[in-house]
């Protein structure tokens, strides 16, 4: 892991197209800005993991016709 000291306002660049910027510091809270390409995306590190792990579970459903019609709102 890498740790670099930033102020509000100085930025960390990682690789050429993103950009993560200190905006604020409040007590023991940071606010960062990201500026990344659409076609990346960019998530709290707890939101992810709950998407990873909702994709586990989905992938350990059995797929029927009847679940797959349910999934499309009965068509």
């Amino acid at each position: 892991m890498l740790a670099l000291s930033r102020k509000t306002g100085e930025s960390i660049m990682i690789g050429n197209n993103i950009e993560i910027t200190i905006l604020e510091v409040k007590g023991d809270q940071v606010k960062v800005g990201i500026n990344a390409p659409k076609a990346v995306p960019v998530y709290r590190k707890e939101l992810y993991l709950q998407i990873q792990e909702a994709n586990k579970e989905a992938m350990t459903q059995d797929v029927t016709p009847e679940s797959v019609e349910q999934l499309l709102g009965g068509r």
